[in-house]
């Protein structure tokens, strides 16, 4: 059973990686907006990771007996002066979600819950990778600046990133 502490942190959490995917479709539609359909697709593909993370937490305070609580998902921003930018203000959600993570297994370690801190095991080394992987992408387009060929280039590199939930939202209006 878990503590309400533990799971108002984890409904937080939930909650979060919800406005994460927000954060990442509304991205998506400044790429598509830019005709940067290989950004576009990239952000898709976050997003839907981010919806299955937030299917992870969901599923988890079932488990533990626990009630999830849904909050209002606040607008995200909709504009960004350029695709830097918007990787830019990637990188710091993702490292406003890694401390979120930390702070929630520390609570875990705190309460002595530890089947939710394996759980959250699996998501300290997840952000690694998140966080990885949204920086590769910033340092390119710190290296490539105004170049338009570079832009080109980085923008088919990222149509390649096929989703993590095969078939979830990528399909259109299938």
């Amino acid at each position: 059973m878990l503590s309400e502490r533990m799971l108002k942190a984890l409904n937080d959490q939930l909650n979060r990686e919800l406005y994460s995917a927000y954060l990442y479709f509304a991205m998506a539609a400044y790429f598509e907006d830019l005709g940067l359909e290989g950004f576009a697709n990239w952000m898709k593909a976050q997003a839907e990771e981010e919806i299955g993370h937030a299917l992870r937490f969901y599923n988890y305070i079932y488990d533990r007996n626990g009630r999830v609580e849904l909050d209002e998902i606040p607008k995200p921003p909709k504009e960004w002066e350029s695709p830097l930018k918007a990787f830019e203000a990637a990188y710091e959600h993702e490292k406003f979600i890694s401390k979120s993570i930390y702070e929630l297994a520390a609570l875990a370690e705190e309460e002595k819950d530890y089947s939710t801190r394996a759980f959250l095991e699996w998501f300290i080394n997840e952000q690694v990778e998140e966080e990885a992987s949204v920086k590769k992408i910033l340092d390119k387009l710190k290296f490539a600046k105004d170049s338009p060929q570079i832009l080109f280039m980085l923008d088919k590199e990222l149509s390649a990133r096929a989703p993590k939930l095969p078939g979830l939202l990528m399909q259109g209006g299938e």
